[in-house]
């Protein structure tokens, strides 16, 4: 049997679920003795308790930038609050102009950063807005429970819906849009997916348990986009949002991205866009890729402190040349700049670094080191010996 997939907001894919047999799963995922809005909860968690904790509104910022927030918490948990609009929206991904047909968190690829503390709550108003084509809804790896939010958070084009989870583990995590079947890659792929980070309440502590603060973090969220081309081979272009689901889901099945990029598109993160730092700074580098296995290295330096499961609550590894963030997950690196210079952040698949665009730029203020590093000769014709 096959079935259509109802994507647009004249064709409810809540009916698409109800025939692939997606809503028996979702309901599944909200089962239990009570439904999710009336089950009995523990004391400490029960909503009067919940509604005495303080409330915080977090503003969310374009990546690769994360929110204001303390790196250590106080003894009460807050509730965060945070408004995420679903914007669908064209973007340009390389200097070709390839296009894409976005659908995005906040309106950046990837969506923005989340920051708490283990133990706060995290409140999402999603919202789609009405200029959208698309259901969508959103899969929080850091969340407990009904998909990760996803059988939660259903809307379409002109609805919102709001939930609420405790955040019950350290670490960094991905989210993403996850509306069924074939449209759970189509819409990662085409941008749909960022990060939460959620911190110890103590803060982050190095292999001998010692607190490390980091003067700066960046978040990098790796890209991976399929293009489908004309029979001239350039690239598409569509008119409107889903107007390349078929063919794209095609070229999607054959596993090889057109385009591998960091932040949405090709040097998002390099010229006047690169990362800054300083000599002496420590700097928490965090990585997420949704979908495919990569592989981060910093050409001039090293992974000081490695969490590269993302798991806040293990030891880091130390000193590491490079290292694996899986597909569907997020990892973090600490490094404190000991040299000035042009440092190359890249995905060290070394085709996708540079064939098809996987490199970020850091660019380091502060004074040369000689002992770390020298030119002892300038390049000039073979001396005999």
């Amino acid at each position: 049997m096959t079935t259509r997939i109802s994507h647009l907001a004249g064709e409810s894919r809540r009916d698409f679920l109800k025939v692939t047999g997606l809503a028996s799963l979702a309901a599944l995922a909200t089962s239990g003795t009570a439904t999710p809005a009336t089950a009995a909860a523990p004391a400490a968690t029960a909503p009067a308790d919940i509604a005495t904790l303080e409330r915080v509104t977090q503003k969310l910022v374009d990546p690769p930038f994360l929110p204001d927030h303390e790196q250590t918490a106080g003894p009460a948990p807050r509730v965060i609050k945070v408004t995420l609009p679903i914007i669908e929206k064209k973007m340009v991904i390389d200097d070709e102009g390839t296009e894409v047909w976005a659908l995005t968190f906040n309106g950046s690829v990837p969506g923005p950063m989340i920051v708490a503390h283990e133990g706060d709550y995290v409140e999402v108003t999603l919202q789609n807005l009405p200029t959208n084509s698309m259901e969508h809804n959103i899969d929080f790896h850091s969340a407990t429970g009904g998909l990760g939010g996803g059988a939660l958070t259903k809307v379409l084009p002109g609805e919102q819906a709001v939930l609420r989870w405790k955040a019950t583990k350290s670490g960094v995590f991905v989210y993403h849009c996850a509306p069924g079947d074939a449209m759970i890659p189509y819409h990662v792929t085409h941008g749909m997916n960022g990060a939460v980070m959620v911190l110890p309440r103590e803060g982050l502590k190095d292999v001998a348990g010692k607190p490390v603060k980091y003067d700066r973090a960046y978040f990098i969220g790796e890209q991976d986009y399929y293009i489908p081309r004309d029979e001239d081979g350039a690239f598409k272009k569509y008119e409107t949002a889903g107007e390349d689901l078929a063919e794209s889901l095609e070229l999607m099945q054959k596993l090889t991205p057109t385009h591998e990029v960091f932040n949405g598109a090709k040097g998002a993160l390099t010229g006047d866009k690169a990362l800054k730092a300083k000599v002496g700074e420590t700097v928490l580098f965090i990585h997420a890729q949704a979908t495919r296995d990569t592989r981060p290295h910093l050409i001039g330096g090293h992974g000081d402190l490695v969490w590269e499961t993302g798991s806040f609550a293990d030891t880091p590894a130390t000193n590491l040349e490079t290292w694996l963030i899986r597909g569907g997950s997020a990892g973090a690196m600490a490094y404190t700049f000991q040299q000035p210079g042009l440092y190359a952040y890249v995905n060290h698949n070394l085709i996708e670094a540079v064939m098809l665009g996987a490199t970020a730029h850091v660019v380091v203020e502060g004074e040369w080191n000689d002992d770390l590093m020298a030119q002892v000769q300038k390049p000039g014709p073979i001396q005999a010996t």
